[in-house]
């Protein structure tokens, strides 16, 4: 199911599928089930429907960014990840309250992850609530943008990755060995499997960081030069990589990202048949209107 050559298409509100990998011959296959979320931050909603008590102690959490487009990179990060943490919150706290809360129990503040007593940075960071990864995906339109813009967009990343205690990974569909590396993180997440402790930040190569390889010390400070950082009145060293990160990228408004309460409106989930049928209804439909207003002030005047 994982190796099938397909196209990739835009993913239809929240759809799933299922991984399978033996763990040898003539024995039962893992199965994983896969929600994935499309949309961006207009149907976070969704994810009520695959968070739930009995998934929780199985749970891992893949968020998969544009980097082609980086005036959204904050703002789609910070939506959908305070979705899923507070949704998982509520999950837990029914778990806990159920009958059956002791069976799938698994506390998701700060404390339910156990990191290891040298993880570093481990009383700075605030640990997601499951194991987290975060891909950078189509690394190969970002490789075109100047090099100071791409230090902006990576260095704030990894500070994202390792505030949560999340992996870090950027790739390409167009790139066999990036999607070979993006796998096995998913592997590690789905069946357990070893996803290896090799590290890249270099300037100029596509980031590939394990949770727990990374530091504050090596992400270094914000990459701004023009402006005096203490300036900037953050509250917290999340707060400022935030406002140094929208200086530089300003993040969208939700009309810029057509955040559509209808998402039968949304662009990337047309159907050119089904569409032309709707505008013929939708005109139909006024049209009746109109004509049934006219009759009511008949009556009216006939009044």
């Amino acid at each position: 199911c994982l190796d099938r050559d397909e196209p990739p298409k835009p993913t239809l509100a929240l759809e799933y599928t299922f991984g399978r990998r033996a763990r040898g011959p003539n024995t039962l296959k893992d199965v994983a089930h896969l929600w994935e979320l499309g949309g961006g931050t207009s149907l976070s909603d969704l994810i009520q429907i695959p968070i739930t008590p009995a998934a929780l102690r199985f749970l891992s959490v893949m968020l998969i960014l544009d980097l082609s487009k980086p005036n959204t990179l904050w703002g789609t990060t910070e939506k959908l990840l305070h979705a899923a943490q507070a949704h998982l919150e509520k999950m837990s706290s029914q778990a806990q309250k159920s009958k059956s809360g002791a069976k799938y129990q698994n506390p998701v503040h700060s404390t339910a992850r156990v990191l290891p007593k040298d993880y570093p940075d481990r009383e700075l960071i605030s640990p997601f609530p499951v194991p987290l990864l975060i891909v950078g995906s189509k690394y190969d339109l970002f490789q075109e943008f100047h090099s100071d813009k791409k230090k902006v967009i990576s260095k704030t990343l990894r500070f994202v990755a390792h505030y949560y205690a999340a992996s870090l990974i950027f790739t390409s569909i167009k790139s066999e060995s990036l999607m070979s590396k993006t796998k096995s993180f998913f592997s590690h997440l789905a069946f357990g499997l070893e996803k290896g402790k090799t590290m890249c930040c270099e300037p100029g190569k596509p980031i590939t960081i394990p949770a727990g390889s990374d530091s504050f010390s090596q992400i270094g400070s914000p990459p701004l030069t023009d402006v005096d950082i203490t300036s900037l009145h953050a509250k917290n060293p999340k707060d400022l990589w935030k406002k140094v990160f929208e200086r530089v990228f300003p993040n969208e408004s939700a009309s810029e990202q057509r955040e559509l309460k209808d998402p039968a409106k949304d662009p990337q989930y047309s159907e050119p048949q089904i569409d032309a049928m709707r505008a013929q209804k939708d005109q139909e439909l006024e049209q009746y209107k109109r004509n049934a207003t006219k009759s009511w002030k008949g009556l009216e005047l006939e009044t």
